[in-house]
């Protein structure tokens, strides 16, 4: 039996991490069975706090339910993505054209660091995730709505159960690419209205990409 030191912070939410990050490496697969006994045997846990661990895995829609069998890793519909690229279309958008208008200097640069690290992480899919969303993070906590981060947080823990499938399209890293430099083109003339269409845009084109 693998037995695994909990921090002090609340047991299901440390439990609740331990395995969304388990879903995120695929270990566990979208549609997997969760062994619920297995697991609490695992972590040398009660039942209880997993229970609680896996609701909360379910409000982020990384989860499912199924009544008399028990959890599952949520599958991802084509229907699914395109509804979850659809809002943070929206949402992300409308950030990236806030950060036009008000970002700092000194935190439009914060942008440009890190896009350049995006452009030499082009040769390592991993990386190129991690740089990827540290982008969108930052960006996101520059236009400071901490009710849009949140459903953006929520809408980005689902569209990762798909994430690996849709950067496998040939060429898709470079179009990527070509979409976060217009998208930085677009920030540090400070015109909201094309960088709000240029991250739409780049939403549209990875939703094609993942469906």
């Amino acid at each position: 039996m693998v037995e695994l030191s909990l921090s002090p912070r609340a047991l299901y939410e440390e439990v609740a991490e331990l395995l969304r990050q388990r879903i995120f490496s695929r270990e566990l697969p979208p549609g997997s069975w969760i062994d619920e006994l297995k697991l609490a045997e695992a972590y040398g846990i009660s039942r209880t706090p997993l229970r609680e661990a896996l609701k909360v895995l379910a409000a982020e829609g990384l989860v499912t339910m199924k009544v008399r069998r028990g959890a599952y890793v949520t599958e991802v519909s084509e229907r699914d993505l395109a509804e979850v690229y659809h809002l943070l279309a929206l949402l992300e958008s409308d950030a990236a054209g806030v950060v036009a208008a008000n970002a700092t200097e000194a935190q439009l640069r914060e942008l440009e660091s890190l896009h350049n690290e995006l452009e030499k992480a082009a040769s390592s899919r991993e990386r190129f995730f991690e740089i990827n969303e540290a982008f969108h993070t930052r960006l996101l906590q520059i236009a400071n709505n901490r009710w849009r981060d949140q459903m953006v947080s929520d809408l980005r823990k689902v569209m990762k159960l798909n994430r690996h499938n849709s950067l496998l399209k040939s060429g898709r890293i470079e179009q990527s690419l070509t979409e976060h430099r217009a998208i930085m083109t677009a920030l540090t003339a400070r015109d909201p209205a094309e960088t709000t269409a240029r991250m739409k845009e780049h939403f549209r084109n990875g939703m094609e990409a993942a469906i």
